[in-house]
């Protein structure tokens, strides 16, 4: 709960609402014990009192009655009635949505055609149909606005139920002989009851408006009682003539909604995890960039150099080094593969190459990375947009996600070229079809018009290679492409890499959690932990003799086949928090060998041996490197 209130009040305007709604609340519930004058005493020598009149703070209306006691009294009643219908039409609502949800089919198909034909008649429509049925009143009021707003509740509810009633949790409770009832109780209505706030919250000032407007047609709050609505109905002859009769209730009509639509807005935001962490904030076209220190410069003739590059992700008050000064490089037809546990900033390195990175919250704040020796950290979006995909082209993990569900692969990949290029339709479509073959897609001129859903794992893999191939590209960075898939899949992609390598020069940076893959592919290898480069050098010399700790560790968890029976390691603890990054070497904690040297200053990435580097200064001395010596 302190949680929640505190990323509602870092919601300026939530907390703004919120204050004022708890004044307004604080003085209706303290109405009763205020001096005020009785609100429904008639004085018509006094009436039509301008505002600030002796006795009559907020003049007096067409009958002599107190303004400022009759908006107390009015306030009060209008509050009570707007969340008690708030809260039976959510109650009724997502009922109905629950059972219609969660148990589907015929229930589903009956329940919400009932719902679909009141959503069918306009709400303030059918509001009067049920009052002038059931007679004007405001009890009667409070039942039309709740019925008009049960099938709004209904209809969400039952889209988030379906959702959850096909989870795995549910299965498993349904499994362990649980009943469909408890379930409800225990399964799914937790997970529902953030989406019922959130909607109470933003509908609460709906149905005090939808009951003031009942009120005022004279079908609400009936004569001599007052709500505001029935205010602003016995003021409208008098608007021109005594303005500050109607005025009085409207402000403090406008008053509460606003503040409870503002508290809305926050309540939303705060219960949302994806709201609340930024990641359903629309990200710039280019990550933001605010460099500190001194820009180092490019060193060799490397087709691509990144030079200490920081990236970071900023949320609320904390800062995450994703990135905390990584050096690599990538020649022309070389493939360096970049390894690590999962949480070790590989993906992030490889989206801040071309500011993929999402801003916000993440932020490029040091360092630089160098295209053919030019800086490309901070150039212009125009720039960078024409490089994606036509200099430089990616190969994501998940081609299900990545391939847009309602497009043909071909659309997709004449979309891929028509970008940087104007391209006709058959053209691109004969282009399409020679990736398709490239990619060895068999039957590729049928197989351009299906869907992505209509392949299987490995052949949208060869789609997304296809995509990454379509403008020629001279550098692909490939991120886990061969997870998701089995070994003989996984064996075709990576032969399929090679061999577009040789044939194209192109430039791979692979990044991968498995060394066979690396051996398999890679000339260079670097290995990263916490943020940063420990060990970077050729592939051979590091499987062969991992100079780093950490490599060490990685590689002896890695089983063996037809070596008999060996121990499977494994790395004692957890990688440290990257807000909270400890001094010294990050892998302090978990290092078999680390001393108190290791947890003070910086540990520098130093050359051992030849083309090799560790960021290490007790590096495992291999058997046979003592052997040479």
């Amino acid at each position: 709960m302190s949680a929640f209130l505190t990323l509602l009040a870092r919601n300026r305007l939530a907390l703004g609402g919120l204050i004022v709604l708890c004044i307004v609340v604080l003085l209706a519930l303290l109405t009763p014990l205020l001096p005020l004058k009785p609100p429904n005493v008639t004085d018509t020598a006094s009436r039509f009192q301008p505002p600030f009149s002796e006795g009559a703070l907020l003049g007096t209306d067409h009958l002599g009655r107190d303004l400022l006691s009759r908006l107390m009294w009015g306030t009060r009643l209008s509050l009570a009635v707007g969340f008690s219908a708030a809260v039976i039409a959510a109650t009724l609502g997502a009922a109905i949505g629950i059972v219609a949800g969660y148990y589907g089919g015929r229930t589903d198909n009956v329940i919400m055609r009932g719902v679909d034909m009141l959503m069918a008649f306009p709400y303030i429509l059918l509001a009067l149909a049920i009052v002038a049925a059931l007679g004007p009143g405001l009890m009667n009021a409070l039942i039309a606005v709740a019925a008009v707003n049960i099938p709004f509740f209904a209809r969400n509810i039952r889209g988030i139920t379906v959702g959850i009633a096909n989870k795995e949790f549910v299965d498993a409770a349904k499994l362990a002989g649980m009943s469909d009832a408890k379930i409800i109780v225990t399964e799914v209505l937790p997970n529902v009851i953030p989406v019922i706030v959130i909607a109470m919250s933003t509908t609460v000032g709906w149905m005090i408006l939808e009951t003031a407007g009942l009120s005022f047609l004279g079908l609400g709050s009936q004569p001599p009682v007052a709500d505001l609505g029935s205010m602003l109905g016995e003021a409208r002859s008098a608007l021109i003539t005594n303005p500050h009769t109607s005025v009085v209730p409207g402000l403090m009509i406008l008053v509460i909604v606003m503040a409870i639509n503002l508290l809305g807005d926050g309540v939303r935001d705060a219960l949302d995890p994806r709201l609340k962490s930024g990641a359903l904030s629309r990200p710039m076209p280019a990550t933001m960039v605010r460099r500190e220190g001194p820009i180092p410069q490019a060193q060799g003739d490397d087709l691509l150099a990144i030079r200490e590059l920081e990236t970071q992700f900023h949320v609320k008050d904390r800062v995450y080094r994703a990135v905390g000064g990584v050096d690599m490089s990538l020649r022309p037809g070389e493939c360096v593969g970049l390894i690590g546990e999962s949480g070790s900033g590989k993906s992030v390195t490889a989206l801040s190459v071309m500011g993929l990175v999402a801003s916000p919250p993440g932020v490029i704040t040091g360092g630089a990375v160098y295209y053919e020796g030019r800086d490309i950290v901070g150039a212009p979006y125009e720039t960078l947009r024409s490089m994606r995909g036509r200099r430089v082209a990616y190969i994501f993990q998940d081609p299900l996600a990545t391939l847009h569900p309602l497009y043909t692969v071909g659309d997709q990949l004449i979309e891929a070229v028509s970008s940087h290029r104007r391209v006709g339709r058959e053209e691109g479509r004969a282009h399409a079809i020679d990736l398709l073959k490239q990619v060895r897609i068999p039957n590729a001129e049928n197989r351009i018009d299906s869907y992505p859903h209509e392949m299987s794992g490995g052949m949208r893999q060869r789609v997304g290679i296809a995509m990454a191939l379509a403008n020629d590209p001279e550098i692909i960075i490939a991120d886990e492409p061969t997870t998701a898939l089995d070994v003989t899949v996984q064996a075709q992609i990576l032969t399929l890499l090679s061999d577009l390598r040789r044939e194209r020069g192109l430039a791979i940076l692979f990044i991968t959690h498995d060394f066979g893959v690396v051996a398999q592919l890679c000339d260079r290898v670097a290995v990263m932990y916490a943020g940063r480069i420990v060990e970077e050098g050729p592939t051979d010399a590091i499987l062969n003799a991992p100079a780093h700790p950490y490599t060490s560790k990685l590689m002896a968890c890695v089983p063996e086949l037809g070596g008999g029976r060996r121990r499977l390691e494994a790395i004692p603890g957890l990688p440290p928090a990257v807000d909270r990054l400890p001094d010294g070497c990050a892998f302090a904690d978990r290092c078999h060998v680390a001393t108190e040297a290791c947890r003070t200053g910086d540990i520098p990435l130093d050359p051992h041996g030849p083309a090799r580097r560790v960021r290490c200064i007790n590096p495992v001395l291999a058997p046979k490197t003592e052997a040479a010596q």
